[in-house]
């Protein structure tokens, strides 16, 4: 099943047209951002060029999970944040290999991304390492 899958950079200028698809694929992640961002916002940026997205397809091209992506530069590194990472059953070596390949094109040299304690576990197997716990208080 995961040499089916395919991952795919979405260009900007089809962003409009695959939001319908994409956008439910989206919420399903930001459901856990307590509220920090919305699709509508996440679209915004995706469709400004501001934030990247890539597509996640299966044999039949189907749309089977989503990502969004901002780049941004450290001192050391140029990373590649994961603001949303949402879909079943997609995430196996071969389109962690794809995924990763994308985001290197882009010249990143680095993955991040805030997630759950389930999540961290399970990107344990792709080399993952937690780097800081985030937290929040508002006033």
């Amino acid at each position: 099943m995961s040499s089916e899958i395919k991952v795919f950079e979405i260009p900007v200028d089809h962003t409009v047209e695959l939001w319908p698809d994409v956008e439910k694929f989206i919420a399903e992640s930001l459901r856990h951002s307590d509220g920090e961002l919305t699709t509508e916002e996440a679209r915004v940026y995706v469709t400004q060029g501001l934030w990247s997205l890539i597509g996640v397809f299966d044999a039949a091209h189907n749309l089977v999970g989503a990502l969004v992506i901002q780049y941004f530069n450290r001192v050391r590194d140029r990373v590649a944040f994961v603001v949303a990472f949402g879909g079943k059953n997609i995430l196996y070596p071969e389109t962690f290999q794809q995924f990763s390949a994308i985001l290197k094109t882009n010249g990143a040299t680095c993955i991040e991304g805030g997630v759950r304690d389930s999540v961290s576990r399970l990107l344990r197997r792709y080399g993952f390492i937690p780097k800081y716990r985030i937290v929040k208080f508002s006033l």
